[in-house]
């Protein structure tokens, strides 16, 4: 299997990395992933996901968002609205260069984001979410810390996942002003949802609201026993394994 690093630029000009790992054939539908809240392109489950798709004919883009990993620009500069257009830019990308993109992919947030940035890539046929919140809104949980002073001054540095970000007002007003109920609505594509019981970080009420709004054709696997990050490596692999089966419904 061929892994091709690659930089495509965003919204604003500046240069996201990329990276594509195709399967040994010729790809029979190119996926594009999209990582967790301040995660980046490189985690180990993302990897475990994307080979196993590989295994199946699928080639699979992922890559940092804007000012996350190796990508260019500022994170506090960021939000939920910029990460669905670096979505938009890796979609176009692929239809450039390879062929469009057929399936849309995002862990936690970045199921989130690429529920709305769906209804804006005319070649997707199928979407697949992991452990995503039910509206964008539910991260604000994650900068309690530093929410009033956010209010206050307009920004704040926050701790997440053992990491500081610093985090401005107009992030909280952009997940404010999002709305999952009436954005899945309007997607009417298919949608796989995975999602733990035992998620800590994002409760499963998220995938039983996400799943609800939804129209059909829809399905939901249960993760029984995994954490957010899918840290055990074969809940990652059953994951690919079932996005793998479940779209090839979904694309020739």
């Amino acid at each position: 299997m061929e892994n091709k690093k690659i930089t495509f630029k965003n919204k604003l000009g500046q240069e996201l990395a990329a990276r594509i790992e195709f399967p040994v054939a010729d790809p029979k539908s190119y996926a594009v992933f999209a990582h967790c809240f301040t995660c980046d392109k490189n985690l180990t489950a993302i990897r475990n996901i994307i080979r196993r798709l590989n295994k199946s004919g699928i080639a699979v883009l992922s890559f940092d968002f804007t000012g996350l990993g190796e990508s260019e620009g500022d994170f506090e500069n960021t939000n939920f609205s910029s990460n669905v257009n670096d979505l938009i830019a890796a979609a176009d990308f692929l239809k450039n260069n390879y062929s469009p993109p057929e399936i849309l992919i995002g862990h936690s947030l970045g199921g989130a984001a690429v529920i709305f940035a769906a209804q804006h890539i005319s070649s997707i046929k199928a979407v697949s979410t992991i452990g995503a919140p039910s509206n964008p809104k539910h991260v604000a949980h994650l900068l309690a810390s530093g929410i009033d002073e956010i209010n206050e001054k307009g920004e704040a540095v926050v701790a997440i996942g053992g990491r500081a970000f610093k985090i401005q007002k107009q992030f909280l007003n952009d997940i404010n002003e999002q709305n999952m109920e009436e954005t899945l609505k309007k997607l009417k594509l298919p949608l796989l949802v995975f999602h733990s019981p035992q998620d800590k970080t994002v409760g499963i009420e998220n995938a039983a609201q996400i799943f609800k709004a939804a129209w059909h054709p829809k399905s939901f696997i249960s993760l029984d026993g995994a954490s957010h990050m899918l840290s055990n490596k074969n809940d990652s692999i059953y994951v690919g394994k079932m996005i793998a089966n479940w779209v090839d419904r979904y694309i020739n």
